[in-house]
This record gives C-alpha cells, sequence and structure tokens, in this order.
C-alpha cells in the first residue's frame, strides 16, 4: 500500500510550509491514473499525523480525472477506462491530466484568536 508512503511525504511537506504552525488541513488533487484509494490514504494520513503537528488535520481529497488529447487529430476525451489511443485515429495518446498528486494548499492555526 503506497498509500503510507505518500501520507507521509504529504506530512512532511505541510510541516515544512507550516513553519512550526499546527496544520489544520490539507487540500490534495489526486489524479485518478495514481491508483490512490482514498480511504485509504485519509486513513494512512491520520495514522502518519500521530504526534506530528499534523495531528488531527483534515484532509480534503479532489479526485483529477483522466483526460487525453491526441495529438494527431487533437479529438479530447475523459477516459473512464485508461485506453491511451485515440477512438478516431488509432494513434497514441498524451495525458493531459489524472497522473498529478499535488498539495493545493494547507492550513494552519496560526494562535490568533478572536474575542
Amino acid at each position: 500500500m503506497h498509500e503510507f508512503s505518500l501520507a507521509r511525504g504529504i506530512i512532511e511537506t505541510a510541516i515544512r510550509h507550516a513553519e512550526g504552525r499546527p496544520v489544520t488541513a490539507v487540500g490534495l488533487r489526486v489524479g485518478a491514473l495514481r491508483q490512490v484509494v482514498p480511504d485509504t490514504l485519509a486513513f494512512a494520513f491520520e495514522l502518519a499525523a500521530r504526534d506530528t503537528p499534523c495531528a488531527g488535520a483534515r484532509l480534503e481529497q479532489e479526485l483529477v480525472l483522466c483526460r487525453l488529447r491526441c495529438p494527431s487529430c487533437e479529438l479530447e476525451w475523459t477516459a473512464a477506462e485508461p485506453d491511451f489511443r485515440c477512438s478516431e485515429c488509432g494513434s497514441p495518446a498524451a495525458v493531459l491530466s489524472g497522473d498529478e498528486l499535488l498539495i493545493e494548499w494547507i492550513t494552519v492555526d496560526d494562535g490568533a484568536r478572536e474575542g
């Protein structure tokens, strides 16, 4: 299960960017081609975050569909199942989206309290 190593990398990145502040949430864009199981990644994140500045942080995941483009005839499509050949001309397709794994945002507790 590569989700545990992904979770550790996400946590390390969040901690580095939080600059010592507690992390309250992390937002990810996860491509469908990454073969990440969202529930498993969320569970791994929760476990790996224990005893770190990310403990108790919320992990929000946005699934990015696989978008392909044919370089020959310029057809673009969303692939439900990865078929990397153009349905129009049979040429190999280029991946436009769906292979990313990006931390889009991190929310930290800056210590400011209303009141």
